[in-house]
C-alpha cells in the first residue's frame, strides 16, 4: 500500500494531504511531500533506507508527528529541532549512536528512541518541558542528563535493556511519573526464566488453533494441550514471544516476571513454560479465559499520549468501579511483596467480565525492584501508586450512582487525590487495599 501511496503522491492527484505513509525502500524523502506543506500533519517514513532528512523539512510547518523508525540513521537529525510544531517523534530501530546537543521542538511530548546504540543524551533535551512519554529501551545508556529532573510533565518512561547500575536520584521525585520500566539493567537483576520453578511443556504437546491476539512482544493463540496419561486435551492459551526488542524491553524479562509473579486471583494462570520450540522461541502456556472477558479500555492514541481510550459513553456502576480498583490494589500488594513492579498499570492491560471478574494481562513493563534499599523500594511503589490513582480517576469519572452512594464516591475521590499527590506522601498499596476493603459500595 505504501508503494501505491508513493505513486499517488508523485502523480500529483493527492490534494491537501494531512497524513502520508511511505514505506517502500526510500533513500531520500520525495520532493512531492513538500507540495503539502500547508496541510501535512503526520509523516510516516517507517521501514525505508533513509539516513538523513532534507534540510528544508521545517517547510512542513504544520507537521505534528514524524515517524522514521526502521531506517538507517546513525545520528539523530538536527533538522528535526527546527520543526516547531512537532509533538511526537519516533526513531525506533535505527543505528543511532549520537544525539547532538541541539535545540529540540518546544512542543515535543512523545519521543521514541527505542532499539538504537545511544550511550549518552544531551542536556538540551531537558528543555522539552512538555515531555510526557519518553521511550529509551534497548540502548547503551548508563545515566540520564540532570536536566531531565525538570520533566514535571513526564508520565511514562522506558529505560529497559540499557546499562544503568543505579537509577537517577531524582527519578522517583518527578511529580507526574506513573509508568516506569527498567528491566534488563544491572540495577534490576532478574532471574533467568529457566531458573524459576515451573512445569515444562514440550511444543509437541500443543496443538495450535486460532489466533487470539498479538502484541509487541508475542502472539497468543488458542491451543489444545495434550498432557498425556490418558487424559483428555485441555483448551489453553499459548503465548509465543517474538524475541525482538519492544518499547517495554526484552521479551525474556517479561517472561521471567510473569513466572516470578506467581498465582493471584487477578492474574491469568501460567500453567507452564514451553520447551523444544522448533525455532528456539520462548513461550508460556496459560489458562484460557472465558469469551466474556473484554479489555477495560483501549491503549492511548496520538492525541491522548498517556491516557487510555474508553468507548463513547462507557460507564460503570459504583460496585464495578470499586471491584476493579480493589483488584488492581490487590495486585499491587502482591507484586511489590514479591519485589516486582508492574510498570504498566493501565486499564488497557485489564480484562474485565460483566460478572465482576478482572485479570491483569501484561507483564511487558514489569521490573524486579532493587532490593536492600527500603527507601528506594517504597519510592518505586509510590510511583506505581500514581498509575493506580489515574486508573481510579478514570473509573470514577465514568461511574454512575445515586446520592446514597456519594459517601463511598467521596472517599474514593479523596484516595484518588492522595495517590496522585506529592510522591513521598502517597499511600502504599497495602494501605489502599485496606481502605477499599472498608468501603461498602
Amino acid at each position: 500500500m505504501s508503494q501505491e501511496n508513493l505513486q499517488i503522491l508523485q502523480s500529483g492527484n493527492l490534494v491537501n494531504a494531512k497524513r502520508l505513509d511511505l514505506s517502500c525502500g526510500l533513500t531520500e524523502v520525495p520532493r512531492e511531500v513538500f507540495e503539502h506543506s500547508e496541510t501535512l500533519e503526520v509523516l510516516n517514513l517507517t521501514g525505508n533506507a533513509l539516513s538523513s532528512l532534507p534540510e528544508d523539512l521545517p517547510r512542513l510547518h504544520k507537521l505534528r508527528i514524524l515517524f522514521c523508525s526502521s531506517n538507517q540513521f546513525t545520528t539523530f537529525p538536527e533538522v528535526v529541532g527546527e520543526c516547531s510544531s512537532l509533538q511526537m517523534v519516533g526513531f525506533k530501530s535505527n543505528q543511532i549512536e549520537q544525539v547532538p546537543d541541539m535545540e529540540f521542538p518546544e512542543e515535543l511530548r512523545w519521543l521514541i528512541l527505542t532499539d538504537n546504540r545511544i550511550k549518552t543524551l544531551p542536556e538540551s533535551l531537558g528543555q522539552c518541558t512538555q515531555m510526557q512519554k519518553l521511550m529509551l529501551s534497548g540502548n547503551q545508556l548508563r545515566s540520564l542528563p540532570e536536566s531531565f529532573a525538570q520533566f514535571a510533565n513526564l508520565e511514562l518512561l522506558r529505560l529497559a535493556a540499557n546499562e544503568f547500575a543505579h537509577l537517577p536520584s531524582w527519578l522517583t521525585s518527578l511529580p507526574r511519573l506513573a509508568w516506569l520500566a527498567f528491566a534488563g539493567n544491572p540495577v534490576a537483576p532478574a532471574p533467568s526464566s529457566d531458573d524459576i520453578p515451573m512445569t515444562d511443556i514440550p511444543w509437541s504437546a500443543l496443538q495450535l488453533e486460532n489466533l487470539l491476539g498479538e502484541g509487541a512482544s508475542g502472539r497468543i493463540s488458542k491451543a489444545q494441550w495434550h498432557s498425556g496419561n490418558g487424559s483428555a486435551p485441555r483448551a489453553v492459551a499459548v503465548k509465543v514471544f517474538k524475541g525482538a526488542m519492544t518499547s517495554d524491553g526484552l521479551p525474556e524479562n517479561e517472561m521471567a516476571a510473569a513466572l516470578a509473579a506467581g498465582r493471584h486471583e487477578n492474574f491469568v494462570d501460567v500453567l507452564g513454560r514451553i520447551t523444544q520450540h522448533p525455532h528456539g522461541a520462548h513461550g508460556l502456556v496459560m489458562s484460557l479465559l472465558d469469551e466474556g472477558f473484554m479489555n477495560l479500555a483501549g491503549p492511548p492514541d496520538f492525541e491522548s499520549c498517556t491516557r487510555d481510550i474508553y468507548t463513547g459513553g462507557q460507564t460503570f456502576s459504583l460496585g464495578t468501579a470499586h471491584g476493579i480498583a480493589l483488584s488492581a490494589a490487590s495486585v499491587g500488594v502482591h507484586l511489590h511483596a514479591r519485589g516486582l513492579m508492574l510498570g504498566d498499570m493501565y486499564a488497557h492491560n485489564i480484562l474485565h467480565h460483566d460478572d465482576g471478574r478482572c485479570r491483569i494481562t501484561d507483564f511487558g513493563g514489569a521490573t524486579f525492584v532493587p532490593q536492600g534499599d527500603l527507601g528506594l523500594k517504597q519510592a518505586l511503589e509510590r510511583l506505581e501508586v500514581r498509575a493506580f490513582g489515574i486508573l481510579l480517576e478514570e473509573l470514577l469519572d465514568r461511574c454512575t450512582g445515586d446520592t446514597a452512594e456519594s459517601r463511598a464516591v467521596n472517599t474514593m475521590r479523596t484516595l484518588q487525590a492522595q495517590c496522585q499527590g506529592t510522591p513521598s506522601e502517597r499511600p502504599l498499596f497495602a494501605d489502599i487495599q485496606r481502605l477499599l476493603e472498608s468501603i461498602v459500595p
